[in-house]
């Protein structure tokens, strides 16, 4: 339940992105070769579910699975934990195997992969489950923000039908370090700011304590870019994942800003090893972006008393990213029903709890459980900032050739912000390479 963490923040700490990477060529190829593949075996063996996880998600996700077996004890789960740089590479070890054979029962699906798999006919569609505990899903959903289930149907399908169930989602805020605010007689935003408050922040704690502001990058747009772009009305692709919009005004404003606070030395410079938690940990780093994932290592260094999350500085207004896990049965499972049971589970309250409480590094999707102690506890003050995201977030785009757009779209602003190319000029480019790919 990580649909967004980068490489650069240890790991969904890839919205992983959440996100962040998306599903490759050879990807579409693999998910090809495989549409007619047939489980082997025997339907009354282990449920087998594939999720993106390393060492401390496996432990959080075989927590939550032994839950699922004490409520079930007739099911038998064999859960692995694929750890992976980015979403686009898990998806395409996932492709290699099920071209291999080994297809799992249930697969974990970011929002980066969702229409990619949909389209490949991999999944089984879930409307007559549905229709059939129509009362258990209604009560899940009336628990959910709505758009989340707007924008499963809308962008996790090509014809209509039913194929995710969705799960825990990230959105994106900052998390700052209030002993640097404090060294430097800089006071957090009660509410909002804009992004000339925080770039004169920045600047005050750059001169009175040596910190930097924000580590600023280009490699994980979920965090490095699309929040930037969001906050001024702006985005790389229109709502329906078929025309660029990089290259439009308030995209070259945004970027020129990112630039700005770079030429200013309010960040490290770019595409550099920089240990972000560590400098954090250290004072010598003011804020942090994120969703969810950096609480982990936030208790870990048992930071909780001089952390506080606040939304993203803003210049239009209010903006974040919206990944989120998707839940779907593969259509060659010789164990659908009890693929479904555990997908009815998922949705319980039973198990948001239990995850919220047990490590996970995604906003529960039940409201009731994001706004309460399971969640909130043992985190930083101001985490309430991630679940209100929602209310104004925008999907990250993931068209089915995901992978070549977060080239196009990296590339295009890893030029703009170092100044390898003009800022107009860097996007515009990278505007005509999306055309060619939607």
């Amino acid at each position: 339940m990580d649909p967004h963490r980068s490489a650069h923040v240890p790991r969904r700490r890839v919205l992983r992105a959440a996100a962040a990477a998306t599903a490759s060529l050879p990807l579409a190829s693999a998910l090809s070769s495989c549409l007619s593949l047939e489980v082997e075996g025997s339907p009354h063996g282990p449920l087998d579910v594939l999720y993106m996880g390393d060492a401390t998600q496996q432990e959080a996700f075989n927590a939550l699975f032994d839950a699922f077996q004490r409520a079930h004890p007739d099911i038998e789960v064999r859960a692995r934990g694929l750890a992976a740089r980015d979403w686009g590479t898990f998806a395409s070890t996932v492709s290699t195997q099920i071209a291999g054979g080994q297809v799992p029962d249930v697969v974990q699906v970011a929002t980066e992969g969702q229409r990619l798999f949909a389209s490949k006919g991999l999944m089984e569609p879930l409307d007559a489950y549905i229709a059939r505990d129509r009362a258990l899903v209604d009560a899940y959903f009336a628990d959910v923000d709505p758009r989340l289930r707007e924008w499963t149907e809308t962008y996790g399908s090509t014809d209509g039908k039913t194929y995710y169930i969705p799960g825990g989602y990230n959105t994106a805020v900052l998390y700052c370090n209030t002993e640097v605010f404090d060294q430097a007689g800089v006071d957090l935003p009660t509410d909002e700011w804009t992004w000339d408050e925080f770039r004169e922040a920045g600047l005050e704690i750059k001169e009175r304590t040596g910190a930097f502001l924000i580590p600023l990058g280009f490699g994980f747009p979920f965090v490095d870019i699309m929040p930037w772009l969001l906050t001024n009305g702006a985005s790389t692709l229109n709502d329906a994942w078929d025309e660029g919009t990089f290259a439009s005004d308030a995209a070259v404003e945004a970027a020129t800003f990112v630039k700005g606070l770079i030429d200013d030395g309010l960040s490290p410079q770019p595409g550099g090893a920089y240990d972000a938690m560590g400098q954090f940990n250290n004072n010598a780093l003011a804020t942090l972006g994120g969703g969810r994932w950096p609480t982990l290592d936030v208790r870990r260094l048992e930071m909780l008393d001089r952390v506080r999350i606040v939304s993203w500085p803003v210049n239009a207004g209010h903006g974040s990213p919206v990944g989120w896990d998707g839940w779907p049965i593969l259509k060659a499972s010789r164990k659908k029903e009890k693929a479904w049971t555990l997908l009815t589970w998922l949705m319980s309250r039973e198990a948001s709890v239990f995850y919220a409480t047990t490590g996970g590094t995604t906003v529960p999707a039940r409201n009731s459980v994001a706004t309460s102690a399971p969640f909130l506890d043992e985190a930083p003050p101001g985490s309430e900032a991630l679940p209100e995201a929602v209310t104004y977030g925008t999907p990250i785009p993931s068209p089915e050739r995901g992978g070549e757009v977060q080239t196009a779209v990296t590339q295009g602003w890893q030029a703009a912000i170092t100044g390898t190319d003009s800022v107009r000029g860097a996007l515009e480019s990278a505007n005509e390479r999306l055309g060619g790919l939607l």
